[in-house]
């Protein structure tokens, strides 16, 4: 069997002229994707990065060329820039420019003149960063704007009382990130990349831009489903809002209202949608939202939103086996476990059409779900997933690491919770929380995840308790592939490479049986490979051919287990990423391993209702 080669349209190709004016190349001394080559340096990611919170217009994209300098931690400020970076990669990425390592040791600076729009004028100016990895200062004109600490979530600040008089505003922004060596969220980074664990991502990595907003505006907006009682419900933060302050809430299938709801600042407006239609990975549904704050009749803000009809929840089958519920039907969930790394962006995907291509081939290959593994992805991923119909479990990236743990289900006096500072504490809650309020409008994700393989696993009663309260509209899974406690939803095995499943007798009556990663079948593609040495799966093999074979028998057993009690089942992965090689793609994205016609056809099986009765 032949290798499926990918054949990637440049729609935006870069000329070497562009290349030439801006003195920007992205490093060549390893792998990439087709995608770089498509990245423009005057405009890199300049798509709206809030679709869940929409202003159209009063925004600028400040993506693009920023000065750069890396200096010790001991001193206060560069005397001079090193070079040009491109914002938003990472300082470690190709795409960046610069690659190079920064360290808990020394400092990462940015500095960027920016104008401000005529439109803005008379409006409050926030300036937004989509994420920055770790610890952030701002400053505008030399005046300190804010301070954030969180390496996942995103964040902004009033900088209206900063800017001067003119067109110029000088922003400059102070990064320190100490990776693995820190008690901090931190995924799979590590100082020293090797086996599971990757290349640093520090600094800034989603996209940062300016808005104009009236002094009075929405700051961010909640909103939750409920097919059965067929409402939705909304409440909306309002910054400086007044005691007659009213939000009017309507509810859109396409230009037309069909309900909406009006009530005073502050409190929960619940919307009725009869006759909803339902989302799910076979009709991914959207209905717009429009919300809007009312004072003495007239409109002083509003913004364009939209949500979702769908519900996750429990259920029981046949023999009384707790099942995985979506709109009140048993769905058998598949998926990759997803690291959303990239040769050449690292955290961040070179350009829009790479981040869904991803997504897009995952559906092709006949995948409803993904496994968010130990990262968190930009606003866009999670909205193109809400368009696609594409079921999410997003985990919490981990940190702190060093506990023992148990993998097996049913065994005590082996695992151990981690013994954090109160330091490391209190990041892990701050950011869990931060990341759970910016994603909870996303109808795609289903599943939290705080904990993973015992990773910097702690307190994981009161963690998962606390997470199950904070969203109830959702699932948990408390501890993905042990340590295992009697909380949440969830019992969730790892087991490589074979399918396997924790036993239904033992498990199955109090939580959904899982099989949280499985798989790993290793296949380097000579050419498409991180390093030329020290690749690996969790078993390899020298052909195609050979993985297919091995894939299908994975496959066969799989649909011998549903019915016993398996409700889902995540593979590892979706693709190779530096010295693993385990992926249905390459790490370049340039070759598919397995054809995904193929994997269609077995993948469809999972999904027979007959299955499970």
């Amino acid at each position: 069997m032949k290798f499926w080669k990918l054949l990637i349209p440049l729609s935006v190709l870069v000329s070497f002229s562009v290349h030439a004016q801006t003195s920007w190349s992205y490093k060549k001394d390893k792998i990439v994707t087709d995608f770089a080559a498509q990245v423009n340096p005057n405009a890199p990611l300049p798509e709206y990065p809030r679709p869940q919170l929409v202003r159209n217009d009063n925004w600028k994209n400040l993506n693009g060329l920023w000065e750069y300098a890396i200096i010790p931690k001991s001193a206060k400020e560069p005397a001079k820039y090193d070079g040009k970076i491109l914002v938003p990669f990472a300082v470690e990425s190709a795409l960046s420019g610069v690659g190079k390592t920064v360290g808990k040791d020394s400092i990462l600076w940015y500095k960027n003149n920016i104008t401000i729009p005529l439109t803005l004028k008379n409006k409050e100016v926030l300036l937004h960063f989509g994420a920055v990895d770790w610890q952030t200062e701002v400053y505008v004109n030399g005046k300190l704007a804010g301070k954030h600490e969180g390496g996942f979530d995103p964040f902004s600040f009033n900088i209206t009382t900063l800017l001067k008089k003119g067109n110029v505003q000088e922003i400059k922004v102070k990064v320190w990130d100490p990776t693995d060596e820190g008690p901090q969220p931190r995924g799979k980074q590590v100082k020293k990349p090797e086996g599971i664990w990757y290349t640093p991502v520090t600094g800034i990595w989603q996209t940062v831009w300016i808005e104009g907003v009236a002094k009075t505006h929405i700051q961010h907006t909640k909103q939750t489903p409920d097919i059965d009682a067929k409402t939705i419900s909304v409440s909306a933060n309002i910054t400086l809002a007044q005691a007659a302050d009213l939000i009017r809430i309507e509810v859109l299938n396409g230009n037309k209202v069909i309900s909406q709801n009006q009530v005073k600042a502050g409190e929960v407006a619940v919307v009725p949608v009869e006759n909803s239609k339902l989302w799910s990975p076979d009709s991914p549904f959207l209905y717009d939202l429009r919300i809007s704050i009312i004072r003495q009749g007239k409109i002083i803000d509003e913004v364009k939103s939209y949500f979702a009809m769908r519900k996750i929840s429990t259920g029981v089958d046949a023999n009384g086996i707790k099942r995985m519920f979506l709109n009140n039907k048993f769905l058998f969930q598949y998926g990759p476990l997803d690291q959303g790394f990239w040769p050449d962006g690292l955290y961040t995907p070179p350009t829009e059409a790479a981040m869904k291509f991803d997504i897009d081939e995952l559906k092709k290959m006949g995948f409803n779900m993904i496994r968010k593994h130990i990262k968190v992805e930009s606003a866009r991923y999670y909205n193109y997933c809400d368009k696609i119909g594409m079921l999410l479990w997003q985990d919490m990236p981990s940190g702190d690491l060093g506990n023992g743990w148990e993998p097996n289900p049913g065994i005590i006096g082996r695992g151990t919770e981690q013994k954090r500072t109160t330091e490391s504490e209190g990041y892990y809650r701050k950011e869990w929380t931060a990341i759970m309020d910016a994603l909870h409008n996303y109808p795609c994700i289903v599943v939290w995840t705080p904990f993973n393989e015992a990773w910097g696993q702690f307190k994981t009663e009161e963690i998962t308790e606390w997470t199950m309260k904070k969203d109830p509209s959702r699932l948990v899974n408390s501890a993905s592939g042990g340590n295992f406690f009697n909380t949440g939803h969830f019992t969730d095995l790892h087991h490589y490479p074979q399918p396997a499943m924790p036993r239904p007798d033992l498990f199955g009556k109090n939580t959904i049986l899982v099989l949280g990663e499985f798989g790993g079948l290793g296949l380097p593609v000579n050419g498409h490979t991180w390093q030329n040495k020290n690749n690996w799966g969790y078993q390899s093999f020298k052909t195609a051919d050979e993985m297919l074979s091995k894939y299908k028998t994975f496959m066969e057993k799989m649909v011998e287990l549903i019915p016993l009690g398996l409700s889902a089942a995540v593979y590892t992965q979706t693709t190779d990423v530096e010295g693993e090689i385990n992926g249905y793609m390459t790490y370049d994205r340039k070759v598919i391993k397995m054809p995904s016609a193929e994997l269609f056809k077995l993948h469809k099986k999972l999904y027979n209702t007959a299955l499970v009765k």
